[in-house]
C-alpha cells in the first residue's frame, strides 16, 4: 500500500500544471510532531511506501528527520521532487537518512520548453545536475513527466532518455484539469491520443528496457493486455484501495486529484480514516457506473477516480469518460440498436 503526503505548499517553482497551485508555506501545515504522530499511524495503518511530496518536500527544514522516522518505522521513503534543490550534499543526507528513492520531473528535453512548462528559467539545467547528485551518491531515481498536447510527442523520448540516465522507472502521468491544471485544461490530449500514447510508451518503455508507469489513465492495464506488453502492475485506479493522499494541511484524500475529505489527521487517527472514511468505503464497493461498471476490464482498470468525479459533479463512483474502449463499445451498443 501507497501513501503520498503533500509535505508543504511551498516551492520553488511555479509549475504550469501543478494539482496544488503550489506556492508559498501554508499556515495550518503540519508541525514537526504532528507529522512524526501521523507517520507512525500510517505505518500502523499497514502502509509500506511513503512519498514525500509537495510542493517541493526538499524545503521542509525537518525532511531529513521525517525520512528517518518514516524508515524506522519500517516505510519505505521515496520523494516527489522537482529535483533542482538537490545537492551531492543533500542527496547523501538523504539517504542517510533512508530515503530509497527520488521521483524527479523532466517534462521535455528541450530546455526552455520544459523551463516555460515549471515556469522558472534554469529549471531544466538545475533538475539535471540533481540527478547527476543521486547518481553521485548511489540514490536511485525514476523519471516523472506530466503529458499534455505541447510535450506528447516527446514522451516515448523521453522515456528513452530516462534509460540512458540510469532511471529505475519512468512515470507518465496525464493531466488532471485540477488547480492549476484548469488553466491549461484545453492541453489535455483527446481520448483516442490517449489512447495511442498509452500504447506508444508501454511499447517505448519495454524495447528500451525501462519500466513505464502510466498514472491517472488506469486504461494502461487494458491497453498492456491487448498490446501483448508485460507490466508487473495489477490494477490501474489504486484510489482508495491501496493508495491515498495526505495534504500538508492534515486532510486524507483518495487521491491527489480528487477533492473529497476522508478525514483530517488532527481529529482522527490516520489508521482509523484508513479504516473507517466513508469515502474509502465508498470506493471500496467498486460499484462503478455507466460503462466502468460494465467494462470487461474492470478488475484491473476501473477507471480513473478522479476525472470520474470532475466530470460527474462529484461522483467517484460515476463513468471515466476519458476512454477510447468504453466509446468504442457505447457507439457499437448503439449501432446494434438501430439495426
Amino acid at each position: 500500500m501507497i501513501v503520498s503526503w503533500m509535505t508543504t505548499n511551498r516551492c520553488n517553482l511555479k509549475c504550469a500544471h501543478c494539482y496544488q497551485d503550489a506556492d508559498e508555506c501554508d499556515s495550518r501545515e503540519l508541525s514537526t510532531e504532528e507529522a512524526r504522530t501521523m507517520i507512525s499511524q500510517i505505518a500502523r495503518a499497514g502502509f509500506k511506501i511513503m512519498i514525500f511530496s509537495g510542493g517541493e518536500p526538499l524545503m521542509r527544514d525537518d525532511i531529513f528527520d521525517l525520512v528517518a522516522h518514516a524508515a524506522s518505522c519500517g516505510l519505505r521513503p521515496v520523494f516527489g521532487s522537482n529535483g533542482t534543490l538537490i545537492t551531492p550534499e543533500i542527496a547523501r543526507k538523504l539517504k542517510e537518512a533512508g530515503a530509497c528513492a527520488m521521483g524527479i520531473s523532466i517534462d521535455s528535453l528541450d530546455a526552455e520548453k520544459h523551463d516555460i512548462f515549471r515556469g522558472v528559467p534554469g529549471a531544466h539545467a538545475a533538475t539535471l545536475a540533481g540527478i547527476e547528485a543521486c547518481k553521485s551518491v548511489g540514490l536511485p531515481f525514476q523519471i516523472h513527466t506530466t503529458v499534455v498536447d505541447r510535450n506528447r510527442n516527446e514522451i516515448c523520448d523521453i522515456t528513452r532518455f530516462a534509460k540512458e540516465l540510469g532511471a529505475m522507472n519512468h512515470s507518465v502521468f496525464f493531466l488532471v484539469p485540477v488547480g492549476r491544471g484548469k488553466d491549461i485544461s484545453d492541453e489535455s490530449i483527446d481520448v483516442e491520443q490517449n489512447e495511442q500514447l498509452l500504447a506508444d510508451i508501454l511499447r517505448a518503455g519495454r524495447d528500451a528496457g525501462i519500466e513505464v508507469k502510466p498514472t491517472c489513465a488506469p486504461q494502461f492495464m487494458r491497453i498492456a493486455e491487448q498490446i501483448g506488453v508485460q507490466t508487473r502492475y495489477t490494477r490501474g485506479c489504486l484510489a482508495g484501495l491501496t493508495y491515498c493522499v495526505v495534504g500538508s494541511e492534515g486532510i486524507v484524500r483518495a487521491c491527489a486529484y480528487m477533492t473529497e475529505d476522508a478525514g483530517d489527521v488532527r481529529k482522527q487517527p490516520f489508521d482509523e480514516i484508513w479504516r473507517e472514511s466513508p469515502v474509502f468505503q465508498k470506493l471500496r464497493t467498486q460499484a462503478y457506473k455507466g460503462a466502468c461498471g460494465t467494462c470487461d476490464y474492470k478488475g484491473v482498470c476501473g477507471g480513473c477516480r478522479a476525472r470520474a468525479a470532475y466530470y460527474h459533479d462529484g461522483d467517484i463512483l460515476g463513468q471515466d469518460n476519458y476512454c477510447a474502449w468504453s466509446r468504442k463499445n457505447a457507439q457499437q451498443a448503439a449501432a446494434s440498436e438501430r439495426q
